[in-house]
């Protein structure tokens, strides 16, 4: 499976952290991204819906804490997201759907994300892929640096998935 250390924050200053990272990873992709997430035995299992671009089924399994952690996933295009959304539903449950628009800027090896999620509010997502052997400290250190280069505070890193809250 594939790794990568993640942390989640609430934005309170959007426009500011949106001028620091157009500075710092120049313009973003916008994302239009649907998330249904289903009842699974462990982790957490999500079918994408995503404008532009494939529909993706992501499973994965990573620790709710706030602040950087690593996560476990694996991925797979979805050609018929209908097709799966239905299947799913039927088989494991259907749990929530979160839908937002995604600015994704990427710096290196790490995705950044600031998302308006609807009904939620606006968030910073960092995803620092790691290496197969990499030690995860490698990843939390990169992602704190990011986060102190966006200007986000610690007090603002937040636990779980957007699902959560």
């Amino acid at each position: 499976m594939a790794r990568n250390v993640e942390l989640k924050a609430r934005v309170s200053d959007w426009d500011a952290v949106v001028a620091r990272a157009r500075r710092l990873w120049g313009e973003p992709t916008t994302l239009i991204q649907r998330d249904v997430f289903f009842a699974a035995p462990k982790g957490r299992l999500k079918l994408r819906i995503q404008e532009p671009g494939p529909s993706y089924l992501i499973y994965y399994d990573r620790p709710d804490a706030a602040g950087p952690k690593t996560s476990e996933w694996l991925g797979a295009d979805v050609a018929d997201a209908a097709a799966a959304r239905a299947l799913l539903a039927k088989a494991l449950g259907e749990l929530k759907t979160v839908e937002k628009t995604r600015l994704l800027f990427m710096a290196g090896r790490t995705r950044i994300h600031l998302d308006d999620v609807s009904g939620l509010g606006r968030f910073l997502e960092l995803e620092v892929v790691l290496l197969p052997d990499e030690p995860s400290e490698a990843g939390q250190a990169e992602a704190g640096e990011l986060l102190k280069a966006l200007g986000v505070p610690q007090d603002a890193l937040l636990a779980g998935a957007y699902a959560d809250l």
